[in-house]
């Protein structure tokens, strides 16, 4: 019992103390993790729900955030109206943003979703492939991921946030 007590404390630390390790710098905005230097992204695909592959070299020169969810995510719920909102904030005229469901959850609970929110900015996408958790190296849900014009990670949100933050607004307007 004191070594499974032990190994979930190591777990824990490591968990807490890893969002560090990626971090560039601390620009006190709320869980959001900026990375000292870009990650180059490789052959992120993903479709649509009219069935269309989405691939994200496509949309190189703009500013993309992927935002992954899940219909039975509670802070999914809680996030989605800001990212709606977010998709079309005047200050970000370069941006476009793909909520891709990583849920597994069929497309009637999808658009119910979307529906029961009042999602109106947003088109829904899903990992049809299943390996976005893994190539993204996904903790949880939600996580939201930013990508600049060189089709590079260079931050990402991991949990819940409210993207009308005007300080957030700022900071992310300096990669638009």
């Amino acid at each position: 019992m004191k070594l499974l007590t032990f190994k979930f404390y190591i777990v824990c630390w490591l968990f807490f103390t890893m969002g560090f390790l990626y971090s560039k710098d601390n620009i006190k905005i709320e869980n959001i993790i900026i990375h000292e230097n870009p990650l180059k992204l490789e052959k992120i695909m993903f479709k649509s729900i009219d069935d269309l592959e989405v691939n994200l070299i496509k949309f190189e020169n703009k500013l993309i955030v992927l935002n992954f969810w899940a219909t039975w995510c509670l802070p999914c719920r809680e996030e989605m109206p800001y990212l709606d909102q977010l998709s079309i904030n005047k200050k970000l005229s370069n941006i476009k943003i793909f909520a891709v469901n990583v849920g597994r959850d069929d497309l009637e609970k999808q658009k119910k979703f979307f529906s029961e929110l009042n999602i109106k900015n947003l088109k829904i996408y899903f990992d049809s492939s299943g390996d976005l958790p893994r190539k993204f190296m996904l903790r949880g849900l939600p996580t939201t991921v930013f990508i600049n014009k060189n089709g590079e990670e260079f931050a990402r949100v991991i949990g819940s946030y409210k993207f009308n933050n005007k300080k957030f607004i700022k900071w992310l307007k300096n990669y638009n």
